[in-house]
């Protein structure tokens, strides 16, 4: 169903491990089937198909748009599992923390002397952030955003990295930073190519964009009975014969599309056969196809949330995996500014 994702074409600069993807998601609550479809379902086919995979769990992130991370512990673990039950796989990913990586974090500072305040404040991401923000004042770690999440991308030299078209200019300005670096004091850092995916967007439950701050999601570890109940409250219109028209019936064809998805149909088919049973039978066609579907990763969720503590191990030895790669780095880069007293 969904369309393979193009890179856009861009030559190295610096040595770089072949085929390194570096992508991840903020801990500040489950993930929904938007991510599923959107990105998760992809990172496993890239790790499938020999893709080095880097997944951060930013969680000094967290910050940049509230005043206190709560629940990060609990989030952090969450993230894991549905990483794991999606099909992620430890052995071969590297799954990390942004807060255990000390290395990766002290690239901010000289990342920020290469880019003026000017360049960080016109990041239409950290204007839209900023428009949105939870806090009473904007932080200066709001600023710093881009940055850091070009530490991310760098610390590890990955060669292409997932986005939506919204997150373009982060990646643009990660790749202004590595030339700069580059240019400045020698070849270290590879600029990523952006891997774009064309995965449908999925509305929530209310009409707008799925997204765990609005309430308004089917994340993948709800019940059976849970996705049910948010189903029969999600917002369709009056009209008896269900079609598949996203410009004119947005939220109809968002749950037909949601049921094409797990069925790996097409959305006009699954409209067609549906007919006109109106709202309820589409409802229940889109419930019995999420539920079939997301039955083999919810009972792999469960699974593995009865052992925590391997669940933190495989943590860890992410964690450790991803610190040699930032502290050869880190290296590299004290190498290249004269820094190694």
């Amino acid at each position: 169903m969904l369309t393979s994702p193009t890179a856009t074409p861009a030559a190295p600069v610096a040595p770089a491990t072949p085929d390194r993807v570096l992508t991840g998601d903020r801990p500040t609550g489950p993930l929904h089937l938007g991510h599923y479809f959107g990105t998760l379902r992809n990172r496993v086919r890239l790790q499938n198909e020999g893709v080095d995979l880097f997944l951060v769990i930013p969680d000094y992130q967290v910050l940049t748009d509230r005043d206190v991370a709560e629940h990060l512990g609990e989030h952090v673990e969450g993230l894991v599992l549905d990483y794991l039950a999606a099909g992620v796989d430890a052995d071969r990913a590297t799954i990390f923390t942004h807060s255990a990586v000390p290395a990766l974090n002290q690239l901010l500072l000289p990342f920020l002397s290469l880019v003026s305040v000017a360049e960080l404040g016109r990041n239409p991401t950290v204007k839209d952030e900023i428009a949105h923000s939870r806090q009473a004042a904007v932080s200066g770690l709001m600023y710093t955003y881009p940055a850091h999440q070009a530490a991310d991308i760098l610390f590890c030299k990955a060669t292409l990295v997932p986005v939506g078209r919204d997150q373009e200019p982060h990646l643009e300005l990660t790749r202004t930073i590595a030339r700069r670096f580059n240019e400045r004091y020698g070849p270290v850092f590879p600029e990523p190519r952006t891997l774009l995916s064309e995965a449908p967007l999925l509305l929530g439950t209310d009409g707008t964009k799925m997204s765990k701050s609005r309430a308004n999601s089917l994340v993948l570890k709800a019940t059976s009975d849970e996705t049910a109940r948010l189903i029969r409250g999600a917002k369709t219109d009056a009209t008896r014969l269900i079609s598949y028209d996203p410009e004119h019936r947005p939220e109809v064809s968002n749950l037909v599309l949601l049921a094409a998805l797990c069925q790996d149909r097409d959305p006009h088919e699954v409209a067609a056969e549906i007919g006109t049973g109106g709202a309820a039978a589409l409802k229940a066609t889109v419930t019995e196809a999420v539920n079939t579907y997301f039955a083999p990763l919810r009972a792999r969720r469960a699974e593995y949330a009865q052992d925590l503590g391997h669940v933190r191990q495989l943590l860890r030895e992410g964690n450790r995996r991803a610190n040699e790669v930032a502290e050869k780095t880190l290296t590299e880069v004290r190498e290249a500014m004269g820094t190694t007293y």
